[in-house]
């Protein structure tokens, strides 16, 4: 397994900040307000499972000028504490009826002239993490101020890793890579698929994955019909397509990439497949170059798969990838990202072998000024046969 230290120098933090501030005034608001775990996690470091239980919201402020102010429930203040963050606000939470409205609405007060604009993203892939009742009433509270989209403010600094960053991907897949190479050690015919899902995500574990936020995959005569669907006692047979994928989190940061096994024999169409995955793979990553939009990577694996001979399938064909297992941009026809040397993606092609038969393969990625630096172990060009 690669090594990597645990979390990031507060120089991490602050360039990120600056990044930010800088976008913010590009666009003229006075302050960003973050609610969501992975958003939170990317300006404070704040680590937490904790984000399982809906039960109370979580602020982080960006200021134009200045560092963040967490506006937190006060079960989280030792953590938050251990952050570079000094300004730490905290209520007793859940507190119904003021769950942290009140303290929210007087820090940005503090913050933000009367007049002026808040971030807040708004667009695709973005949530709002508190309830939509306590968001009207600190827009009342804080009227005239008002609130306006950050999605781009947001997205195209994060969007764009650092090399500590990458180095903690590359760390994650490494954990996946070990893994995968132990499929063949508990899966083969007669192995129930529920099984080898577990044993799996054991493996993962054991290889030293912090948690598996994401087991999924397949297996069917030929191919399989999703790749989403849980795993159930069905055991493996002779002629089945197996497929693994995870998104396996060390250290706040996700890997994302699968692979696929034919069970006992792989028929011509499924072989045929594989190689036209593979091929198709090889296709995007030469030819990737900052400069190109999302839009042209999706046009470049489409028509790999139809020079093979392959129907592509549907959907997107890749994504970003980081602090959650998909971000943006999304590798389709209409996603008009620019792309830019440090992003880190996935290559992401599927293909319909038959009606209700599919293969899909992903590699991660990331991207630099010259091409395309590969962060998981290539995948083997030859479909691996289980006996």
């Amino acid at each position: 397994m690669a090594e990597t230290g645990r979390g990031f120098p507060t120089a991490e933090y602050r360039t990120r900040l600056t990044r930010l501030q800088t976008a913010m005034h590009a666009v003229g608001q006075d302050a960003l307000l973050l609610t969501t775990a992975a958003d939170i996690f990317y300006v404070t470091g704040f680590l937490t499972r904790f984000w399982e239980s809906p039960a109370r919201p979580w602020f982080v402020i960006v200021p134009a000028n200045g560092d963040p102010v967490a506006v937190i429930p006060a079960i989280g203040a030792d953590l938050m504490g251990q952050s570079w963050i000094s300004d730490i606000r905290t209520w007793d939470a859940p507190f119904p009826g003021d769950d942290g409205v009140s303290l929210l609405i007087d820090t940005l007060t503090g913050l933000v002239p009367a007049t002026g604009s808040i971030g807040l993203p708004m667009g695709l892939e973005t949530q709002l993490r508190m309830p939509v009742g306590d968001y009207i009433r600190v827009c009342d509270g804080l009227a005239p101020r008002r609130f306006a989209d950050a999605t781009v403010v947001v997205q195209r600094v994060r969007e764009v890793k650092s090399e500590a960053e990458i180095t903690k991907i590359r760390a994650a897949c490494a954990v996946a890579d070990t893994a995968f190479a132990q499929v063949p050690d508990f899966a083969g015919p007669g192995h129930a698929l529920d099984q080898v899902f577990r044993q799996f995500q054991i493996a993962l574990l054991a290889g030293g994955a912090d948690w598996v936020s994401y087991t999924a995959g397949g297996a069917g005569q030929g191919g399989y019909g999703d790749v989403i669907s849980p795993a159930g006692p069905v055991p493996l047979a002779d002629g089945d397509v197996l497929m693994l994928d995870t998104g396996a989190v060390l250290d706040g940061y996700f890997c994302d990439f699968d692979r696929n096994f034919a069970i006992g024999h792989a028929n011509d169409a499924v072989s045929r497949a594989h190689e036209a995955l593979f091929a198709a793979t090889d296709a995007a990553m030469a030819a990737m170059r900052p400069g190109m939009l999302a839009s042209d990577v999706h046009h470049l694996l489409v028509q790999s798969l139809r020079g093979h001979g392959q129907t592509p399938g549907g959907g997107r064909l890749g994504h970003g990838l980081g602090i959650t297992l998909t971000e943006w941009p999304s590798f389709t026809p209409h996603d008009q990202t620019e792309l830019r040397a440090g992003m880190v993606l996935t290559l992401e092609p599927g293909v319909e072998i038959a009606p209700g038969k599919i293969m899909v393969h992903e590699e991660n990625i990331v991207l630099r000024d010259k091409g395309v630096e590969l962060l998981s172990t290539r995948a083997p060009r030859d479909l691996p046969i289980l006996r």
